[in-house]
C-alpha cells in the first residue's frame, strides 16, 4: 500500500504546480519576494511606509454552488475570477488596494491539466485586480468528495492609508448613489439559481435570444471585479463617502451596511437596464420581486454614493475604466435601511 493507491496522487501534484507556474508569473508584483513552491508566500511592505498611517484590510470567500456549474459544464477556466472577485471587491468598496491573493483547492482527484484552468482563472482575477497570487493549495480529498468535484476558495490582502478608508461616516441626504452594472448573477444566490432551471448539460447548452448566448454562459459569465473603476474615481479627485458590494443578500442586507444611523438609500429600481437572465429566473422560478432583490443583485455589483457635485466626474472616471455607471438613488434622511421604488 502506498499514498497513491489510498487516492492521493503526489506526482499530479507536482504536474499541477508546473502547469499552473505560467499563469501565476504574469501576477507577480514588485514586492513579491521569492518565487512559487515555497512554504508561505512573501510580500514586502516597504512602499506601505510612503502612508500616514497604513491600514490592512482583508477578504475571503468562495464560489458559492457555482463551481457545480463549472464542473456541469466542464468549464474551469473563469471560475477563478469569480473566487479572486468575490475579495478584492470587498477590499476595494472599504477603500483599499489589493496586494495579494492566496487560492485554496479542494478536489477529490488532482487532475494537473483541470486544476490548471482553474488557478489560470484565479490568475486573470489577480491581473484585473492588481493582486498578486503569491500562494496557493491544492488538496486531494479521496473518500470526502467524488473524484470530478471540486471546490474553491481564498483569501485577499490590501491596503489603505486610514484618512482614505470608505466609511460611510460623511454621508449625507442628498447624496447621490451611482451603480455599477454587473454581468449577470455573479457568484451568489446559485442554490436557488440550480432549482430553478435544469442543469443537464443540454439545457445548459441551449440558445436563447433574450439572452444572446447560451443559457450555462449567462450563468456561467464571472463576476465584474472593480478595483480599476474605484481606483479611477479616486484618482479623478473624488471623493466615495460609502460604498457597498452587493453579494449574498441583494440590496436589503448589502445597502445597508455601507449607511450610518439617520440616512437611509433611495434606489429607482427603472434608473438602469437590468439583465434579460434575471427576468427569466423570476417567470421560470415564480420567484417574487422582494425575494429577487433580497437574494441578487439584479444588475448592479457595486454602488457607491459620492457629493452631487461629484457625479459627473466620478461617471467618467468609471466610464473610463471599463464599467457601466448608472446613477440610481440618492440618500435620503431617515431610519437606517434601503427603499426599492
Amino acid at each position: 500500500m502506498d499514498y497513491k493507491n489510498a487516492g492521493v496522487d503526489i506526482e499530479a501534484g507536482y504536474r499541477s504546480v508546473e502547469l499552473m507556474k505560467e499563469h501565476v508569473k504574469k501576477t507577480m508584483r514588485g514586492e513579491v519576494l521569492g518565487g512559487l513552491g515555497g512554504f508561505s508566500g512573501a510580500f514586502s511592505l516597504a512602499k506601505i511606509k510612503e502612508m500616514d498611517e497604513p491600514v490592512l484590510l482583508s477578504g475571503t470567500d468562495g464560489c458559492g454552488t457555482k463551481v457545480k456549474l463549472a464542473m456541469i459544464l466542464d468549464k474551469h477556466d473563469t471560475i477563478g475570477i469569480d473566487a479572486v472577485a468575490m475579495c478584492v471587491n470587498d477590499i476595494a468598496c472599504a477603500g483599499g488596494e489589493p496586494l495579494f491573493f492566496l487560492d485554496y483547492i479542494a478536489c477529490g482527484k488532482n487532475e494537473p491539466e483541470k486544476i490548471a484552468e482553474i488557478v489560470k482563472g484565479v490568475a486573470d482575477g489577480c491581473l484585473q485586480s492588481g493582486a498578486a497570487l503569491i500562494g496557493g493549495e491544492t488538496a486531494e480529498h479521496p473518500g470526502l468528495m467524488a473524484e470530478d468535484e471540486y471546490d474553491l476558495a481564498g483569501f485577499a490582502v490590501g491596503v489603505c492609508d486610514k484618512k482614505d478608508m470608505i466609511t460611510g461616516e460623511n454621508l449625507k441626504p442628498g447624496d447621490v448613489l451611482i451603480g455599477m452594472a454587473s454581468s449577470g448573477i455573479h457568484s451568489n444566490g446559485f442554490s436557488l439559481v440550480r432549482k430553478v432551471f435544469n442543469m443537464k448539460r443540454e439545457a445548459l447548452d441551449t440558445y436563447y435570444d433574450s439572452l444572446g448566448c447560451t443559457l450555462g454562459e449567462a450563468l456561467l459569465a464571472p463576476t465584474r471585479i472593480y478595483v480599476k473603476a474605484l481606483k479611477s474615481i479616486k484618482d479623478a479627485g473624488v471623493t466615495v463617502k460609502a460604498c457597498s458590494h452587493i453579494t449574498g443578500g441583494g440590496f436589503y442586507e448589502n445597502v445597508p451596511r455601507m449607511l450610518k444611523e439617520g440616512t437611509r438609500a433611495v434606489i429607482k429600481k427603472d434608473s438602469y437596464p437590468i439583465p434579460p437572465i434575471f427576468n427569466m429566473l423570476s417567470v421560470d422560478g415564480d420567484v417574487e420581486e422582494h425575494m429577487m432583490y433580497n437574494t441578487f443583485n439584479m444588475g448592479l455589483g457595486m454602488v457607491l454614493a459620492v457629493d452631487e457635485a461629484d457625479v459627473d466626474r466620478a461617471m467618467e472616471a468609471i466610464r473610463a475604466a471599463g464599467e457601466a455607471p448608472y446613477v440610481v438613488g440618492s440618500i435620503a434622511a431617515g431610519e437606517k435601511g434601503v427603499d426599492l421604488c
